[in-house]
């Protein structure tokens, strides 16, 4: 990835602007875009991508892939470089060029597979950096009820790799999981037995009386860093105040219009879930993400657990809900580009890095990737 790509040309595109889709040939100039133009080129070694869309890389706020890649089965786990290998092809494949690996620090006890992939992901992140051929950033997901935590966020808040902090409680009860029963019936808590089952829920609602002071703790140690912090699962107007009183920017998920509204009046960014979108719906009983899309109260989407999913998602937003492609792509691209400080990507514009996908919609619901180039390299 670091060596000069020279002149590219791609041509027999339909190019997506932030504000403009036509046909057209793209130049990029040691990897950047040079040039953006309508028509076709005389250049005989111009790469012609047959009308597919011409789109921006994608940017990923948040991704668990990296956690499906090291344990693809239950028990089954994977050495953490290869994991972290196949999280990266994956995730190129998918035509997203900028990652925010979304790594979870909770309760070593209850989760000790999380916390050991934790531990794998960031030394694989920084055995594999220049080789990997996305760029990966981390995202750190703080569980604010877990014992023990802040010790370690210390540690890793000076990590450079650090873009994003998102604040979370997943206490049964609270947040995404108001509904307990609903909490209770989730996949990897039905292979629990009983007594296992409440002795994590107890610990759960004990950790719940440590949380204000590790979400203290937290926005104490981050105060003047410029890491953009994320609240997550938001579900109340209140859960947005405190939110939005703390200097939070993102709402990560929220799970009601009440406080995705709450958000937009606030002032803080929403971002949503893409597989929400290709699902048509919540898992959780939550809201359809496309109906914040359509109420234009969607600010980015981030893949969550499927990288194929933010492609898919944006064709889907344009096609079946209304939603201007330019629009639509920017969900994808230069929205959370933007939320965490990258500005030097996601938009196809003179100047901007050539991050860039090459894709097609098919009309019964699929969205195919013909190419990725990151900084004019071609990495898919």
């Amino acid at each position: 990835m670091h060596r000069n790509p020279g002149r590219l040309v791609l041509t027999d595109a339909l190019v997506v602007t932030g504000d403009d889709t036509f046909s057209g040939t793209l130049i990029v100039e040691d990897g950047r875009i040079a040039a953006l133009d309508r028509g076709g080129t005389a250049v005989p070694s111009a790469t012609r991508l047959g009308g597919a869309f011409l789109l921006p890389g994608q940017v990923d706020l948040h991704t668990d892939n990296f956690e499906r890649a090291i344990e693809p089965r239950p028990g089954a786990r994977l050495p953490g470089l290869a994991a972290m290998a196949a999280h990266d092809r994956e995730t190129i494949a998918s035509g997203v060029t900028t990652v925010l690996d979304a790594l979870c620090l909770t309760d070593e006890i209850e989760d000790p597979g999380r916390t050991e992939s934790l531990h794998q992901g960031l030394t694989a992140l920084a055995s594999l950096r220049g080789a990997l051929r996305a760029e990966h950033f981390l995202h750190l997901r703080v569980e604010l009820p877990s014992e023990g935590i802040l010790q370690a966020f210390d540690r890793l808040a000076d990590d450079p790799a650090l873009r994003m902090v998102s604040l979370m409680d997943h206490t049964p009860g609270e947040k995404q999981f108001a509904d307990v029963d609903a909490w209770r019936s989730l996949p990897w808590n039905r292979r629990r037995g009983p007594e296992e089952l409440a002795r994590i829920e107890a610990r759960f609602l004990a950790g719940a009386a440590r949380a204000p002071a590790n979400r203290r703790a937290v926005l104490a140690r981050l105060a003047g860093s410029g890491i953009p912090l994320a609240s997550h699962d938001d579900r109340t107007e209140a859960h947005v105040r405190e939110a939005a009183a703390d200097g939070i920017t993102i709402a990560e998920f929220p799970v009601t219009f009440e406080a995705a509204r709450a958000a937009r009046n606030a002032g803080m960014a929403v971002l949503g879930g893409a597989p929400n979108i290709v699902r048509g719906g919540s898992h959780s009983g939550n809201i359809a993400v496309a109906e914040l899309a359509e109420e234009s109260l969607l600010d980015a989407l981030a893949s969550d657990y499927v990288p194929s999913s933010m492609l898919e998602a944006m064709f889907r937003l344009h096609h079946r809900h209304g939603v201007a492609l330019p629009r639509a792509v920017a969900m994808v691209s230069s929205g959370p580009a933007r939320l965490v400080g990258l500005a030097d990507r996601g938009r196809l514009a003179i100047g901007m890095r050539a991050d860039l996908v090459a894709a097609r919609w098919v009309a019964e619901g699929a969205a195919l990737v013909d190419g990725v180039w990151r900084e004019g390299v071609r990495v898919a």
